[in-house]
Formats: C-alpha cells, sequence, structure tokens
C-alpha cells in the first residue's frame, strides 16, 4: 500500500471486519485509543498482565490492569550510579528506556519453594510444590531483555538440565515486546546486536509513533498466538510511510547510544589480562553487593536452603536467588575459592564477556546497562573493558 507520510497522519482507522485476520510478519497500525482493547483481550484468554509502571519513583514491572497503570508521559534519566524519574513532553506510553526489574523476576522468581518434607508415623512424605505457574503476558518488553529471555531459554529450558518451573512459565507466556525509539545513557544494545529492534521471541512487537494530535503504533506480528490475540483488537494495514517512520524512529535510538562496547577480539582481551592490574583498582571501589547480578536479565546462579520447623514434622527446600559477589557462593570445603572483591568482580566480568561465550556460544551481556545505573559506585562495565583493552595494546 503506498502512502505519504501526511496520509499516515490523516488515515481514518478502519474496523475490525475491513481488514483480512492478520498473519505472522504481518504490519499493522492500532491506535492509542484502543491499546486497552488489547489488555482485554489478553484478559479474556486468561493471562496476568505484567508491564511497565511507577512504584517507589521508578519505573519497574509489576500487574498492570490497565493502561493508565503503565507509565504514561512518565520517562527516565540513567546514568552511573543514578536514576530518577522525568516528565516527557508528551503522553507517550512506553517513554522510558529499560525498566529496573528484568523479566527473570517472574519467570525464575528469586524465591520460590521446591518441595516439602512431612513426617508422618516416623516416615517422611515428600510432596512437591505443586503452586500452579501463573500465565504471563510480559507488556512492554525491550530488545535486550528479549535477547536476555533467549540466554535464559538457553540455559533453563533447552539445556542438559532443564528448569520444569521456568520451562512452563515460558510455554504459557504472552510476549508483547516494544522496539526502542529512544536510547538511555546507560544503554549499549547496539555494541552487542541485541537491539534496539527485537528481532525474535515475540508474539507482537510494536513502535510507538506520535505527532501531533496522531498516537499509534506499528505493530508487527510475530506468531500465531499473535495474530489470533490482534485480531481481537481493532487495527488496519499498515501503510509504507508508518512502517518507514518506525524503522526510522529505531534506526535514531540506534544511532545514540549512550554508551559503546568494543567486542572485536574482547574474549581473547579479557584472558590475556588476568592478572591486571585494572582489577585491584576495581577491587578499591566495587562493595561486593550483588547488585549488578540481581538486576542483570541473564544471571540465573541460585542456591539452595533447607528449613526444619521446631517440632521436626516439617521441612522445606527453597531456591533463592544467589550472587557471585557472595564471598560463600564459591565455598568448597576448607574455604571460599575467590575470596578477594578483585576474584569476584573478575569472575562476573569475564564470565560475562568471555568464559560465556565458550559456554553458551555468546555473550551473557545484552547491553541494557542496569549493572551501570544501579551499582552504588557507578562502575561501568564498558569503561572498564575499554581500559583494559587499552592495557592490553601497551603491553602487546
Amino acid at each position: 500500500m503506498q502512502a505519504t507520510v501526511d496520509d499516515f497522519y490523516a488515515v481514518e482507522v478502519q474496523t475490525m471486519t475491513d481488514v483480512q485476520s492478520p498473519q505472522v510478519h504481518d504490519q499493522i497500525v492500532i491506535e492509542r485509543r484502543d491499546l486497552q482493547a488489547l489488555f482485554d483481550a489478553l484478559h479474556r484468554r486468561g493471562y496476568r498482565t505484567i508491564g511497565p509502571t511507577i512504584r517507589d519513583g521508578v519505573i519497574a514491572c509489576d500487574d498492570v490492569e490497565r493502561v493508565e497503570d503503565l507509565p504514561v508521559g512518565w520517562g527516565d534519566v540513567q546514568t552511573n550510579g543514578s536514576y530518577r524519574l522525568a516528565a516527557l513532553e508528551d503522553e507517550r506510553v512506553f517513554g522510558y528506556t529499560v525498566s529496573v526489574h528484568a523479566w527473570k523476576r517472574f519467570l525464575y522468581p528469586p524465591v520460590m519453594k521446591l518441595f516439602q518434607a512431612v513426617r508422618e508415623n516416623g516416615q517422611y512424605r515428600l510432596e512437591r510444590n505443586d503452586q500452579e505457574i501463573p500465565q504471563y503476558a510480559l507488556i512492554g518488553v525491550r530488545a535486550c531483555d528479549l535477547c536476555g529471555i533467549a540466554i535464559l531459554d538457553q540455559v533453563l529450558s533447552n539445556g542438559a538440565f532443564p528448569d520444569p518451573a521456568y520451562a512452563e512459565a515460558r510455554r504459557k507466556s504472552f510476549v508483547l515486546a516494544v522496539n526502542c525509539t529512544q536510547a538511555g545513557n546507560t544503554c549499549f544494545c547496539a555494541s552487542l546486536g541485541t537491539g534496539p529492534k527485537v528481532r525474535a521471541g515475540y508474539d507482537l512487537a510494536m513502535t510507538e509513533l506520535i505527532s501531533g494530535d496522531a498516537h499509534k503504533f506499528v505493530v508487527e506480528v510475530g506468531s500465531d498466538k499473535g495474530a489470533a490475540l490482534i485480531a481481537r483488537v481493532p487495527h488496519r494495514e499498515a501503510f509504507d510511510a508508518e512502517v518507514a517512520a518506525a524503522e526510522e524512529a529505531v534506526a535514531h535510538a540506534a544511532g545514540s547510544m549512550g554508551r559503546t562496547l568494543d567486542t572485536n577480539g574482547l574474549k581473547d582481551v579479557l584472558y590475556r589480562n588476568l592478572e591486571s592490574q585494572r582489577w585491584e583498582r576495581l577491587e578499591e571501589r566495587c562493595l561486593s553487593c550483588g547488585n549488578c547480578t540481581m538486576v542483570c536479565p541473564t544471571c540465573f546462579c541460585t542456591t539452595v536452603e533447607d528449613t526444619t520447623d521446631l517440632t521436626g514434622q516439617r521441612a522445606e527446600r527453597w531456591r533463592k536467588a544467589d550472587s557471585c559477589f557472595v564471598d560463600g557462593f564459591s565455598y568448597i570445603y576448607g574455604g571460599s575459592i575467590r575470596s578477594s572483591t578483585r576474584s569476584r568482580y573478575r569472575q562476573w566480568m569475564t564470565h560475562k564477556l568471555a568464559t560465556w561465550e565458550d559456554q553458551f556460544g555468546g555473550f551473557g551481556c545484552v547491553g541494557c546497562g542496569r549493572c551501570i545505573t544501579w551499582c552504588p559506585v557507578g562502575i561501568d562495565i564498558t569503561a572498564e573493558a575499554r581500559k583494559i583493552r587499552e592495557a592490553d595494546k601497551i603491553h602487546a
């Protein structure tokens, strides 16, 4: 369908009966006023809708029932060790960069009971955790986070030892992704090829466009599940000019990243510099708090805790999120392998950018920048990689 940009902003919305049912890879348009209909369609199918919302002065992922629960008209300003909300000049729905929480919070909960043992007549009966896995609809998943979910899929669903709860949550989930039309100060997804445009793994992918009074979403259908859902929402076929405008907005975000990471030969650079003095400089700053691992979309390490009630009749086993920055994380009989902050930061960074590639075939970092924002002392992984590379050239 040929059209100019002016046609795009003047076109009248067609009803659902005016267009054929959408197919995978189709590009359609829904109006801002019809966004609630998409929520309603998800609710009718039994989904628990999770999306960005303002909580405690930040944009966090939580339950959202209506469009008004989203951070309409709000963005964020993120930099090293700093975060604040910022009012936008328009009513953009997805005008922020990335939320505080990564989606693993819902797909791979930080605290989960695995099973319990109940003592009866001198024998223990094992009872698995039979809590039903929610059917999540993830609203507003950014490209970097979608790549993070793909990494977790590789480890937790498709690996040698799949996690059944995670696999079930993913099987039941619906992903409504959102392409980024602006980059944040701590974003570097373009360097890793993980954004700002979503490439795969979504049911629907939206790009938000605002011009004057026109407020629309160009939506690409990514799955049969997405096609079936969007068929129940008022929509029309996208004009070529609308698709071009969406692509231009995403390209602008790709060209305005706040950070860059040179990945060329980075694995070998890090391997050659395991004894670099840079790790000692990092030790002087790093608090070993583990914030970076908690907000990271791909960190999946856990520990197991057993509890017993005072009567000795009931015991429970819980899985809890763990961090390689914790001293006891690498504990083996006799002590911890990585007892210094220097060794723990080196382990985390080299795993993300080097050994992860050997282990899983790619980087364990998706360029979301959360570790930079939420580090209390503002350590920047891209800056540290650059300084190690510079030192490597000097000593080459």
